[in-house]
């Protein structure tokens, strides 16, 4: 090719959907697995044309595709050194369909989105992996993902009912349209007589019949879905069977439409602790026949990773070293069910070794947390590994009744090849464990050891125990060249001949499922160079992905990461010009367009909170000469707080005077010569005067009201009398008398300067801070209220940075958000007048982190409105105080979907609790939101 490969490309798609900058390549080549190939582009295709003419251009290039959603898969099964399709981004539309019997999805909707939209039917999709927070439906489909309760009869293969298709010669079918079957039968000739040719070998060899349908009994994900060729007789339903499971080797699953499964309502979740692995083993099929639907399986090493998760049971720090647990879920529709349920446990308990008497929760919370721990012990187990080592997780599915003897021999098995630090847990009711060691690959004598150690563990599944060496995550790369192993001869030429019919220029997704070279497994191993502490405990799982502001314009939390270890093996390595590249485009890429917000760490199974690693990094880059710049500042905010009241009166002369939008167009001009200048918003208008203190000798509660800087300076634009009056109002409905520090514009937070990462002019503000708050509060006596919540968060985490004194005085201090002064101090005070009909709120990140305080600001707005809508896609809207000014392109990036699900509806109120976060909800629906204190004020 004379030309690079992006200016080919560019004739199918748009320059913005074409990623060939080395950053693109480098953040984008890793997935969740142990195997790295770096993409030649990375494309972002919005159609299924363009699909269609991205498979013309990788044959008529020969330059192989390979589609990828989440990128959460273990196998190596979404990575390529071709051309990376990242659907993610425009294929993630989710439709509900008859009473929510049915969902039509996309392949870039996220498994625990679709169940969301689920959630009022009372229904969900069958499979539930234990990335289903994060998992794509593509993936979930292309994987044929199961998980903790599914079992093998709600699989994607057995709920998909309908699925839309591209195949590699870009021919589309639709399996809900029966006139695409007669089609099918004549455009795609050779394909459908070579599925029919392999139907009759399988219907007439009784011994492949039998093995089919007998590995089908139990989970088994390993090559192709043959299964299909028994289930089916339509050459085209088999095709769209094989599909599933197929890990993006046969075609392009454009759409799909599920069947979904009962959520019940009444759960009942315990953690069952056994003297040892083996008898928890045996407790596996009474629990199944009492009723159980999820028993999943944790060793005692497995149980050591999370015995330190607050909230966890301090039983398990004092359990022997040879015990394991059992999480069981009971479920139903009613108490009565569950109940019976019950019963049928109680019934069995003497037959089980337990080290303890059972306990049972129906607590959410609890519920949840028991979920979080379990669905996130792979990560967890690999954040405490030893730095450089890369984690390998096998999913392996035994008999049930063999499953205690099996892990006995498994763990010899660690035991004979090192592996000192090896846990098993998973879905013990079907048999199905995952195992995970740690493992460097930078000799060969330890790729050596790998590949020894998974020969026996193949030879163990197969020939000892006629298992499943892939239970539910897939073939991948590292099964690849077992295939043939456990199918034997006859059925793995099946599955090679679908691929060649399907795909004969194999250039689908090559290496995975079928590849010819039986040490496919220990090649293209990823190296994890030791960077920094935050870096190093990332396995790059990618549960963050869908949490941060910038996934859709520059980069992600994992990648971010990536990037980090790439440039750290660049550099060492001499590779001056590209580690020069790189760092140039991470200015922007990985610095400026991150919140820093932290949301990532609610999603991260071990509490990464990649902000705080921008921060540190923005914090080397200053120069002395910035460091003393910001600190002259926050000496003296008191102008600079006038500065900026200035600046918008300023702002909203200029609009009088001129138009509407002329202060913007001014300032998007200043921007092209200043890149750094804001851009002006006309939400923007300044805030009225502070107010001055409210008492009433009759009132029984005082509190100290701090305002932040924001409310000081920005008002509302629709004219209301802005938060710091209406803080006043409610306060008097609720007969709390208010008191504001005196000379309060000469302090903030800090949160300007510590997002920033300007140390001394942040410790220099909370010191001052704190010791205003102290003298304002009696020593603490009086609770301080703030009216921003991420304003609160920074207050209330400051303690490290504070002096001595200050942290003694820290400690005495209560510091509340607004939303807690409402729901425990107002609420109970105040009368109701009246409900509003229709509200919807934007949970701001802060709200998100602070334990309690979503839950507080739902409540609030249930006791002021009807109907509550909280979107699906409220998530962090990439203001991060003034950020969105600067960078007003990952404001708008972070707030489409949010913007575009609630777009069409029409409410009577639209609220959050973040100035800034308003201003950003407000440009992007086009509706003015508010703070949460207008509600209260409005209906009281």
């Amino acid at each position: 090719m004379d030309q690079k490969i992006g200016d080919l490309l560019g004739a199918i798609l748009p320059a913005e959907r074409i990623k060939t900058d080395l950053i693109d390549l480098v953040s984008s080549a890793p997935d969740a697995g142990f195997y790295y190939l770096r993409p030649k582009a990375v494309v972002l295709p919005a159609s299924e044309k363009e699909v269609i003419d991205l498979l013309a251009f990788s044959r008529r290039h020969s330059i192989p595709v390979t589609f990828r959603t989440a990128g959460t898969s273990l196998s190596g099964q979404s990575i390529t050194d071709g051309i990376l399709v990242d659907l993610s981004q425009h294929w993630n539309k989710v439709t509900i369909e008859n009473n929510g019997e049915l969902v039509r999805v996309k392949p870039g909707a996220i498994g625990a989105h679709v169940n969301t939209f689920l959630k009022k039917y009372q229904r969900k999709i069958g499979p539930d992996p234990a990335s289903i927070n994060a998992a794509m439906m593509g993936g979930i489909i292309s994987n044929n993902a199961s998980g903790m309760c599914c079992g093998v009869s709600k699989n994607s293969y057995h709920t998909v009912k309908y699925i839309t298709f591209i195949l590699p010669d870009g021919k589309r079918y639709n399996t809900e349209l029966p006139a695409d079957y007669e089609r099918f039968k004549t455009e795609s000739a050779p394909i459908y007589n070579k599925l029919k040719e392999l139907r009759e070998l399988i219907l007439n060899d009784q011994d492949i019949y039998n093995k089919i349908r007998r590995k089908y009994q139990t989970k088994n994900t390993v090559g192709y879905s043959v299964n299909a060729f028994i289930d089916f007789e339509e050459p085209m339903d088999i095709l769209a069977h094989l599909l599933i499971g197929a890990e993006g080797t046969l075609g392009f699953i454009a759409e799909a439409v599920l069947q979904t499964t009962p959520d019940y309502p009444e759960k009942l979740t315990g953690i069952l602790y056994f003297t040892d692995i083996y008898s928890a083993c045996q407790a596996i099929r009474p629990l199944t026949n009492a009723g159980a639907v999820a028993v999943e399986l944790m060793d005692r090493a497995s149980l050591q990773s999370i015995e330190n998760i607050a909230g966890m049971p301090a039983i398990i720090k004092t359990l022997p070293d040879n015990a394991a647990a059992l999480l069981v879920e009971f479920q139903g529709n009613t108490q009565d069910e569950l109940k019976v349920q019950m019963d049928g446990f109680l019934a069995i308990t003497n037959e089980l070794s337990l080290l303890v008497e059972a306990e049972f929760t129906a607590i959410a919370a609890e519920q949840a947390l028991f979920w979080k721990v379990r669905k996130g012990m792979f990560p967890a187990v690999g954040a405490v590994r030893v730095s450089g080592t890369s984690v390998i997780l096998e999913d392996i599915a035994f008999p049930v009744d063999s499953l205690g003897d099996a892990i006995i021999d498994l763990q010899q098995l660690f035991k004979q090849h090192g592996y000192e630090r090896a846990i098993i847990f998973g879905h013990a009711k079907d048999g199905n464990i995952h195992f995970v060691v740690t493992q460097a690959f930078d000799t060969a004598a330890e790729v050596t050891r790998y590949q020894a150690f998974l020969q026996d563990v193949v030879d163990l599944v197969v020939k000892k125990y006629n298992g499943a060496l892939k239970a539910e995550h897939g073939t991948g790369r590292n099964m690849a060249p077992f295939v043939e192993t456990e199918w034997g001869g006859d059925i793995y030429r099946i599955m090679k001949s679908v691929k060649e019919t399907v795909d004969p220029y194999n250039l689908i997704n090559p290496g995975v499922i079928i590849n010819a070279d039986k040490q496919a497994h220990i090649k293209n191993l990823k190296e994890l160079a030791q960077v920094e502490e935050e870096v190093d405990r990332c396995i790059e799982c990618g549960f963050c992905e869908h949490k941060c502001p910038s996934r859709d314009i520059t980069l992600t939390p994992r990648k971010r990461i990536v990037v980090r270890r790439e440039l750290l093996r660049l550099k060492n390595q001499g590779y001056n010009p590209q580690y020069k590249e790189l760092l140039h485009q991470y200015q922007y890429e990985g610095l400026e367009t991150c919140a820093v917000d932290g949301l990532c760490a609610t999603a991260c199974p071990v509490d990464i909170n990649t902000g705080d690693l921008i921060k540190r990094l923005r914090r080397e880059k200053h120069s002395d000469v910035a460091n003393n710049l910001a600190l002259f500042t926050a000496r003296r905010f008191r102008v600079i707080y006038k500065l900026v009241r200035l600046g918008l009166k300023t702002g909203i002369l200029i609009n009088r005077l001129f138009g509407q939008q002329a202060t913007y167009r001014l300032t998007k001009g200043l921007r092209k010569i200043i890149p750094a200048f804001p851009l002006w918003s006309n939400q923007l208008a300044a805030a009225r005067p502070i107010p001055g203190n409210l008492y009433n000798s009759t009132y029984n509660r005082s509190v100290v009201y701090f305002p932040a800087c924001i409310s000081r300076a920005m008002g509302e634009p629709d004219g209301q009398k802005g938060v710091m009056q209406t803080f006043m109002d409610v306060s008097a409905k609720a007969r709390i008398n208010v008191i504001i520090p005196q000379d309060i514009q000469k302090s903030c937070c800090g949160q300007i300067y510590s997002s920033k990462g300007f140390k001394d002019a942040y410790h220099y503000m909370t010191n001052l801070t704190v010791s205003q708050l102290w003298e304002v509060s009696a020593a603490g006596k009086l609770p301080v209220v703030l009216d921003i919540s991420s304003c609160t968060q920074t207050l209330t985490h400051c303690r490290g940075v504070l002096t001595e004194e200050n942290k003694a005085r820290f400690d005495q201090l209560t510091i509340i958000d607004s939303v807690t002064y409402i729901h425990d101090f107002v609420l109970p005070q105040i009368r109701i007048l009246h409900k509003k009909e229709n509200v919807v709120l934007h949970p701001v990140c802060s709200l998100q982190k602070m334990p309690g305080l979503e839950t507080q600001f739902i409540h609030i707005a249930r006791r002021f409105a009807k109907n509550v809508d909280v979107p699906v896609f409220a998530g962090c809207c990439g203001m991060a105080g003034d950020r969105g000014f600067l960078h007003p392109e990952l404001t708008y990036s972070a707030t489409r979907p949010e913007a575009k699900e609630i777009g069409g509806c029409d409410f009577d109120g639209y609220y959050s609790s973040s100035k800034t976060c308003e201003i950003a909800l407000s440009d992007a629906v086009g509706r003015n939101y508010h703070s949460i204190l207008m509600l209260v004020d409005e209906c009281s």
